[in-house]
């Protein structure tokens, strides 16, 4: 029963987001804002919005670390998972733009987070606000670049939606809300049964499976990307999505439920794995071939990733 509710709120969670990001998008072009605009900061809030429900959920039931987990987990399996497997199909290419701006970024809300849980051992709504306050900031400084072309700003905007009825729109919007909030509750019930059941904490289902569940969505566009040699999208796809779970997920779910530290291997362990994924980047850049993920860099990664499972599990 545990794994039935665990799959059927994956899927909930998928068409959920995916009804929510249309509708979005919709409304938006509907009131006449740019698909720049609209692809920097709706369709980033909008995909985001899984892994809050879900980080939300954990924190308002009482399960911090299945708050925390989900997004390190993600964060880990986005660069260990998705990142290496896209990388061993068709390498990846980098721009000045990562490592001037979305490296930095994410290694800067990284170490906040790193931060935050070792001073106080929770996530309070101060910092929650002030993890928010940098995404925003972030987010101005995305549509400033985009302004002046320094990079594309309407990824994810599907400009036949603009024909959308208000109706439509209005029913999307109900279905991707229910999804998401059913998907997040059964997913939470699912992953605390199987803990419980398999006789491991909720950290380490939430840091595994449920964090592997929550990145297929960016798998499948990295995956296409690279497919259709748009590689430079598969790394800023995977990034951004780093950024957005720390500064909007944390932020907006600690802002509404402080989430605090309840195993101490979520700061001396995962949290490591994950800013350490996160700098494993930059040596790698430079690496011959530079300024390449090629394709033996993908299976390191990839093959780092797998350890970190095992290590996961045996060390329980």
């Amino acid at each position: 029963m545990d794994i039935f509710l665990v799959i059927i709120g994956f899927i909930l969670l998928v068409v959920g987001g995916e009804f929510l990001v249309r509708s979005s998008v919709a409304l938006s072009l509907r009131f006449n804002i740019s698909k720049m605009i609209i692809g920097l900061t709706v369709v980033s809030f909008a995909t985001s919005t899984p892994e809050l429900l879900v980080s939300l959920q954990a924190a308002l039931s009482g399960f911090s670390d299945i708050s925390l987990g989900n997004v390190i987990g993600s964060n880990i399996a986005n660069i260990g998972f998705v990142l290496g497997l896209t990388a061993v199909i068709s390498s990846i290419d980098t721009d000045k733009e990562f490592l001037k701006f979305n490296f930095p970024v994410m290694i800067l809300l990284s170490g906040l987070l790193y931060l935050f849980l070792y001073t106080g051992s929770q996530i309070s709504r101060v910092e929650g606000v002030a993890l928010l306050i940098v995404i925003f900031i972030f987010i101005l400084i995305l549509i400033q670049k985009a302004l002046k072309g320094q990079v594309e700003g309407s990824g994810g905007v599907d400009a036949t939606l603009n024909y959308t009825s208000i109706f439509k729109i209005i029913l999307w919007l109900l279905i991707g809300a229910a999804g998401l909030y059913f998907g997040s509750e059964w997913l939470v019930d699912g992953a605390v049964g199987l803990a419980e059941s398999f006789d491991v904490s909720e950290r380490i289902i939430s840091v595994t499976m449920i964090a592997i569940g929550t990145s297929v969505p960016e798998l499948a566009a990295s995956v296409i990307a690279a497919l259709k040699k748009e590689k430079g999208i598969s790394l800023g796809n995977l990034v951004g999505s780093n950024i957005f779970n720390i500064g909007s997920v944390i932020g907006f779910t600690a802002l509404i439920q402080p989430i605090s530290l309840q195993s101490e291997e979520v700061l001396t362990n995962d949290i490591l794995w994950m800013i350490g994924f996160s700098f494993v980047l930059l040596p790698l850049v430079f690496l011959p071939p530079k300024h390449t993920i090629s394709r033996y860099k993908g299976g390191l990664i990839f093959l780092t990733y797998i350890l970190f499972i095992l290590l996961t599990f045996i060390n329980k």
